[in-house]
């Protein structure tokens, strides 16, 4: 029996057709792309330099003491107006997080001499392997190649973070740099810069930083430590 004489005999409605759900779907996927996207905007834009909600020096701080910059490895001018300085371990997410913020900074301000920018290592006990990348930046620097390897190591950080033989990993890294592998093994093997990382971490206790990463832009402490605040305070800093 046909579906239409079925009907004028029975008396039964016609089957009710499926809506298409598609355009709905896509439509609430936009929708929550949007919100996304704003929230990422309010979350990465920079405040306005002018603005009361950000960071500024504790009441009656005294400056940073600079002769302890020496501790800490340096960019930039030694005349520059303002100093950042960025207290760190390799093998934190947060800190590989902010790697990108302080790329930028060294394009924007410290390339162009407006700031100087200065790493302290600070690693931390539950971290196995953040004082070998330590070392690994630093023997990286005997051989002129200090920020890029520090970059490649937090750009890496997944990959060697759990590493039970991070040497032959850092070994790789000095390598593709195209540093000379058998001196640079050797200053691991030999744990020649494990003291300076230990000074380094102790002008940190000095200072009580005991988190990382710790960001000061001259003697202001961040508080939602990335670029966009970093750059707002650098940029009032610039204009007082």
């Amino acid at each position: 029996m046909g579906e239409a004489k079925r009907r004028k005999e029975t008396g039964a409605p016609p089957p009710r057709k499926q809506r298409d759900r598609k355009p709905l779907y896509a439509g609430i996927g936009v929708i929550v792309l949007v919100f996304v996207a704003v929230g990422v905007f309010f979350l990465t834009a920079s405040p306005d330099p002018s603005s009361d909600e950000l960071p500024v020096a504790a009441a009656n701080a005294d400056p940073f003491p600079a002769q302890l910059d020496r501790f800490g490895v340096s960019v930039g001018s030694d005349d520059a107006p303002v100093v950042v300085r960025e207290f760190a371990d390799y093998q934190c997410p947060a800190c590989a997080r902010f790697s990108d913020a302080s790329q930028q900074l060294k394009q924007e301000y410290v390339e162009s001499g407006k700031v100087r920018f200065v790493y302290f290592d600070l690693p931390l006990q539950q971290h196995d392997n953040a004082v070998p990348a330590a070392q690994a930046a630093r023997c990286a620097g005997d051989q002129g190649a200090y920020w890029e390897m520090h970059d490649q190591l937090f750009d890496m950080q997944t990959e060697w973070s759990g590493s039970g033989s991070p040497v032959d990993t850092f070994s790789r890294y000095a390598n593709d740099l195209g540093l000379e592998e058998r001196r640079f093994r050797r200053c691991m093997t030999t744990d020649l810069h494990v003291e300076d990382i230990e000074q380094s971490r102790r002008v940190a206790m000095q200072l009580r930083v005991t988190s990382t990463p710790t960001v000061l832009v001259d003697n202001i402490r961040l508080t939602r430590p990335g670029w966009g605040q970093l750059s707002a305070v650098v940029e009032r800093e610039l204009s007082d």
